[in-house]
């Protein structure tokens, strides 16, 4: 058997004061209902040694390794302690014994040892094989890692996550490590980045590019820019630095080219939390506009990171007219986008100015040094935009009898862009679903390509066309555009398209339609709109203009249809020679 030697002694002091200072906090264990509560943390130490000295005497394993491995498999442990019977005084030899004559799956131990959740190492688990010796490269890789001063219970994620790393030649893999200690980086440095960026030891030709981009902007992070002095020499404080480095890579934002301006912001990777980077990032990622741009946003201009981008409450055209909206303009405003003004939460802000299609136009506003006024913003009359008609509702909504179920819709009302005015009660009136029902529907019909700012109008206009289901709105919305042949455009001038059954309105007066103009009865050409929105006696009227015989047709058209017929295709019958005759 081949290990690697084991780790110096600061290397040992490291790890273990890192994992093991709480080793006596216990999580949950399964299946030892027959130990007495005062023993069990008892039973777990003394399996604990055990097991270490079986790994280290018996299975041989270098005594750190098997140390590892006994103290961070609880999960795994308890279940071969609930197979031998307990007594305070014997159970120690007593589980000896049961590892001499009863071999555990090492696999299972050492998977759960090394970070891989318990309810998921069966997925993991090398088929026919139950001891460590029978599949060395897993464990050896384990083991350069460990030396080089990785925690031993961190090293699943690179299994999960990069699972390459561990069909690596060992040897190799300490010698890329060093070598990303030539950028000027200590060993804690180098962990805490493999750990934030797996990929950068799986060692594929293709991203090695992609990773000396990103060598080189840590480098002029955290050696030319200094941060190095600024981070204490810990592994969870250097975790903590690149997963916040990391949030502007997910954003876009180009490896490589990213060093000097992290550099010179080096206090956001000091003074903010990763949750707070998350959070405005996530709330300017709602204006819809490029990711990589907000990540530029934020390194740029770092004083948004102290805004508070939730609990204010804003007057929309208070807002606008902060950020130099004149009167003319907020006029037009509130007159094409009236459901809109009124007041509504700082947080719903991104998608108020979707709904007013003014998100491009607040982004340049931001990034072109008027950021700092949305810091100032406050309300300054307290009735400012108060709406007291919707104020009334809302009282009236608390003796409703399911007054959380509305009040969940109305919440989703305002995230979509609506105010708190009259003309959304009205809108909350029309709306059947749970507030995830409705937000699924919404992003349904964005995901189909209709804009922002039109969906909310289409919504104002005709609020039932969020009660029907996310596939019935996909179906109807192909149709009109695959089998009618028309643009999504079409629904700014017949919103209520969508409020019609597709298979007992829609298709069949459009195939009618279609089936007459074809025999040259119809000389009009029809909108869908006119089509499909006109009154079923008005309907009759029409065709039976066009021919006498048309109207009983049609009729029997629709009952072969209610009756599962497929209508495309389907023949009328009419004898176009002779009208009137079949």
């Amino acid at each position: 058997m081949h290990f690697h030697p084991p780790a110096t002694p600061f290397l040992l002091y490291t790890i273990f004061s890192r994992h093991f200072s709480s080793a006596t906090k216990l999580p949950t264990l399964p299946n030892l209902s027959k130990i007495p509560s005062k023993y069990k943390p008892q039973a777990i130490n003394q399996a604990q040694k055990a097991l270490t000295d079986y790994l280290h005497t018996t299975r041989s394993l270098p005594y750190l390794y098997a140390e590892n491995i006994s103290k961070n498999s609880i999960f795994s442990l308890s279940d071969a302690v609930a197979k031998v019977e307990f007594s305070p005084s014997t159970f120690f030899k007593s589980f000896q014994r049961f590892l001499r004559y009863h071999p555990i799956n090492e696999f299972e131990f050492f998977y759960e040892s090394i970070g891989i959740n318990y309810d998921e190492i069966n997925s993991f688990l090398p088929p026919n094989k139950f001891f460590l010796c029978e599949d060395l490269r897993v464990l050896n890789v384990a083991c350069a890692l460990s030396g080089f001063g990785f925690p031993w219970n961190s090293l699943g994620k690179f299994y999960t996550e990069e699972v390459l790393i561990f069909g690596r030649d060992p040897v190799e893999l300490s010698k890329n490590l060093n070598g990303f200690k030539e950028y000027g980086f200590s060993n804690v440095t180098v962990i805490g980045i493999c750990l934030v960026f797996p990929y950068v030891l799986g060692g594929k030709p293709e991203l090695g590019s992609e990773i000396d981009a990103l060598f080189d902007d840590l480098r002029r992070v955290f050696v030319d820019f200094d941060l190095v002095s600024c981070v204490e020499g810990n592994v969870d404080a250097w975790v903590e630095v690149c997963r916040k480095i990391r949030v502007f890579y997910d954003l876009g934002c180009e490896k490589g080219k990213m060093g000097e301006l992290m550099g010179r912001r080096k206090t956001v990777f000091l003074r903010y939390p990763e949750e707070v980077l998350v959070k405005q990032a996530e709330f300017f990622s709602r204006l819809s506009v490029s990711k990589s741009d907000v990540g530029l946003l934020i390194l740029e201009k770092p004083e948004i990171l102290d805004f508070d981008l939730e609990d204010r409450v804003i007057s929309v055209l208070g807002l606008l007219k902060h950020f130099g909206m004149n009167r003319k303009e907020l006029r037009s405003i509130a007159e094409e986008y009236p459901y809109v003004v009124g007041r509504n939460k700082m947080a719903n802000l991104p998608h108020v100015m979707r709904a007013m299609n003014l998100h491009e136009w607040f982004f340049a506003m931001m990034k072109v040094g008027n950021h700092c006024q949305l810091g100032t913003y406050v309300i300054g009359d307290p009735n400012e935009d108060l709406d007291t008609d919707y104020a009334s509702s809302i009282e009236k909504i608390q003796f409703l009898r399911t007054p959380v179920h509305t009040l969940g819709k109305l919440d989703f009302l305002h995230s979509i862009g609506f105010g708190e005015n009259n003309l959304t009660i009205k809108v909350l009136e029309n709306l059947h679903g749970t507030s995830a029902e409705l937000q699924e529907r919404f992003e349904c019909l964005l995901g189909a390509g209709i804009q922002f700012s039109k969906l909310c109008k289409i919504i104002r206009l005709s609020p039932k066309i969020l009660s029907q289901n996310s596939e019935t709105l996909v179906q109807k919305i192909k149709f009109l555009c695959e089998g009618m042949g028309f643009s999504l455009q079409y629904l700014d001038v017949f919103p209520t398209y969508l409020c019609y059954d597709l298979e007992k309105r829609i298709k069949p007066r459009y195939r009618f339609h279609v089936w007459l103009t074809e025999k040259g009865l119809c000389k009009k050409t029809y909108s869908p709109a006119s089509m499909i929105s006109t009154s079923e006696k008005n309907f009759l009227a029409r065709i039976s203009g066009m021919n006498p015989a048309a109207p009983k047709k049609w009729l029997e058209f629709i009952s072969k249809q209610n009756h599962g017929s497929d209508c495309q295709g389907c023949n009328p019958g009419i004898n176009v020679e002779r009208p009137g005759t079949i």
